[in-house]
């Protein structure tokens, strides 16, 4: 699959940032969101189950809902099992942890333009895709 130049996919901790407006991160994200309004934003279901785990933990019913309405907005990217073996590879070559390996397959699997993070060992790893916007 080709790059899909409007295309650019979200890390969770972005997200996180996002929807919960961290104090230091927050109005960043949300700027570099509002800057670039002519790209669709992605997520994956890893995306959605990372965002949730502490506000379901909490039962923060509030926060959840939150969420939920931001995931509605965001174009969602399917997990298929070519995505898990490409992980498995990106595991294998740099020692990635499971979820960022997944996230890094998801998009390049998909064809995304961007990988909005704020992993550094990804940008190296993918330099073209990946962009620690926090720095």
């Amino acid at each position: 699959m080709g790059l899909i130049p409007e295309w650019v996919y979200l890390d969770s901790c972005l997200v996180i940032y996002f929807v919960e407006q961290h104090p230091r991160f927050g109005a960043v994200i949300t700027q570099a969101i509002e800057a670039d309004m002519n790209r669709r934003f992605c997520i994956s279901p890893l995306v959605e189950m990372e965002c949730l785990v502490l506000p379901l933990r909490q039962t923060n019913l509030a926060m959840i809902e939150r969420y939920e309405m931001f995931f509605e907005d965001y174009v969602r990217l399917e997990i298929t099992p070519a995505i898990y073996r490409k992980a498995a590879e990106l595991r294998a070559q740099h020692g990635l942890k499971t979820p960022d390996a997944l996230h890094l397959a998801v998009a390049q699997y998909h064809g995304c333009y961007g990988f909005w993070t704020n992993d550094d060992r990804l940008h190296t790893i993918a330099e073209r895709l990946a962009v620690n916007v926090l720095a």
